[in-house]
């Protein structure tokens, strides 16, 4: 399955908490859409998160964003695990 690495640049600060919170949000509701959220990482100084997920489709990994907590990436690109 392909992974994803989604962007998403907030106008508001961010914080780790809030982010673990809408991370929960996403593994409850990543089932049936047969996606897998497996990272997060947050940058709070320049209100940035990071997330990368296991996919059938970037279109699978924002539905699941948009049904958990509302919050879709701002851009999303297909990746490839270095070693």
């Amino acid at each position: 399955m392909p992974l994803f690495m989604d962007v998403h640049t907030l106008d508001a600060p961010v914080t780790l908490d809030d982010v673990s919170k809408a991370h929960a949000a996403d593994l409850q509701t990543q089932g049936p859409q047969g996606v897998q959220y497996l990272r997060y990482w947050v940058d709070e100084k320049h209100a940035k998160i990071f997330c990368l997920v296991d996919a059938p489709t970037a279109d699978a990994a924002q539905s699941v964003h948009r049904e958990a907590h509302g919050l879709v990436a701002d851009e999303i690109y297909q990746v490839v695990e270095g070693a």
